[in-house]
């Protein structure tokens, strides 16, 4: 047979995107792995071919992979490790100084030795929770009917009617525990001597704020009504459900209820309320206390985005109204850059810097200090701060200091729609249990209300 014949036949025309063979480069692969391929193929008679070293760069791709996986598993728990303590940290309180009578206290409970088998103790019987705390320097009793009160130090039998006692309502959280049921606020008004007088304010509703997926608590917030208007509010209630009647029934309560938590009908029923004006309106204040130390900056960035997106949401169902209506008339609507309404004013852009303002440069806001925010039968929105000072006896409420007050009522008729109306309200269980607080008074006939919260 012709020697010609057994050479490979090349192709006359070859492809030129044909795939070249890889040629063997040593200089990638180890030394040791170099000499052993180079073994194995002189052990085996066979020079090595390309796909002995193509296993080889797999085998190193693959390895090279499982470092890089290995590495990155690691970064993220170092990160995670680093993290969740900062959360904690975070999230829970610091313990409050201890005063000179705690120490002296523990040291008289410390053990005694011998002693306490010789002579033990006498056993003393578990008190209630709010017996062996303080409010406002006041020590924190139960009272009569189960009514939590806070009294002197000195009150042997205090009730809810002595003058120096507060009754408290509480809150569901052991950082600020409770709230008092009633408040005395300054009146815009004074007395003919010029004396300033003070209105008395009871409480409707409260809940807590709490921000992110963590469920994070930032403050309580409660909505007081003064006492002399609730019944002015009990009849606006009840008019939005049966306007002859003088008190509603089981079934129409609930009819309320579903109405003040609905998006729609929650927002119509508060700005209808909030709208009236003269004998009509209703005086209505916002205590707000953190849960830990913060700052008016941040409390102010929260109010700032709510404001905001009530504002927007007002643009937005106007432009909905617009485009409605031009189809109803067939008309074509052309688009603006900002649809006019009565949040765009520059009156409107004042006020809001006015309310900035109020709360700039006021620096921290600690635990259980107090912020006010009122509204008064104008719609007037003030603001008032009192802060809590730390003594040798404990913990005592300073002075009531007001910060300013904006006078524009579109301003404080956003920030009361904030709690109690819309889809997405600040605190879903400050408004929840307001409308409790809601339907408690709308169950009694108009003029005999008492504050309630449930």
């Amino acid at each position: 047979m012709n020697a010609a014949r057994l050479t490979p036949r090349k192709p006359i025309y070859r492809c030129l995107n044909a795939p070249r063979v890889p040629r063997t480069q040593l200089r990638h692969l180890s030394q040791a792995e170099t000499e052993a391929l180079l073994g194995r193929s002189s052990k085996s008679g066979k020079l090595p071919t390309p796909r002995d070293y193509v296993s080889v760069h797999r085998e190193q791709a693959m390895r090279r992979a499982a470092y890089v996986k290995r590495r990155n598993w690691l970064t993220a728990g170092a990160l995670i490790s680093m993290t969740i303590p900062l959360i904690i940290m975070r999230i829970w309180p610091a313990p409050p100084p201890k005063t000179d009578g705690q120490e002296k206290e523990k040291e008289e409970k410390g053990s005694r030795g011998v002693l306490d088998l010789v002579s033990p103790r006498p056993t003393q019987a578990d008190s209630p929770r709010g017996a062996t705390e303080a409010f406002q320097g006041k020590k924190v009793v139960v009272g009569a009917g189960d009514k939590i009160l806070a009294a002197p130090e000195t009150a042997e039998n205090p009730s809810a009617a002595d003058v120096d006692t507060i009754e408290l309502v509480e809150t569901g959280t052991s950082y600020v525990p409770y709230f008092p049921r009633t408040i005395s606020l300054p009146t815009s008004s004074s007395g003919p001597e010029d004396v300033p007088t003070e209105a008395e304010y009871t409480l409707l509703g409260l809940g807590i704020r709490k921000v992110s997926f963590l469920r994070v608590q930032v403050y309580v917030v409660g909505l007081y009504v003064k006492t002399s208007s609730l019944s002015v509010l009990q009849n606006h209630l009840i008019n939005t459900v049966n306007p002859t009647a003088s008190a509603l029934i089981p079934g129409e309560k609930d009819e309320l209820r579903k109405s003040l938590l609905d998006p729609e009908k929650s927002s119509q029923i508060w700005e209808d309320i909030l709208a009236k004006d003269g004998t009509q309106a209703v005086d209505m204040a916002w205590r707000v206390v953190p849960v830990r130390g913060t700052d008016f900056k941040h409390l102010q960035d929260g109010w700032m985005r709510g404001i905001t997106s009530r504002t927007d949401e007002v643009r937005r169902k106007q432009a909905e109204m617009l485009r409605q209506q031009a189809a109803e008339s067939k008309q074509i609507a052309l688009p603006k850059p900002v649809d006019e309404n009565e949040f765009s004013d520059e009156s409107f852009g004042l006020a809001m810097k006015n309310f900035k303002q109020l709360f700039q440069g006021r620096g921290k806001a600690p635990k259980g200090s107090v912020i006010l925010l009122t509204r008064d039968k104008s719609g007037v929105l003030g603001a008032m701060y009192q802060p809590i000072i730390n003594t040798n006896k404990g913990e005592k409420m300073g002075e009531m200091t007001p910060l300013g007050e904006v006078r524009d009522e579109r301003v404080s008729r956003l920030v009361w729609l904030m709690y109690l109306g819309g889809s997405n309200v600040s605190s879903e269980d400050a408004r929840k249990n307001i409308v409790d607080g809601c339907v408690g008074i709308v169950e009694r006939p108009v003029g005999t209300v008492e504050g309630m919260v449930q």
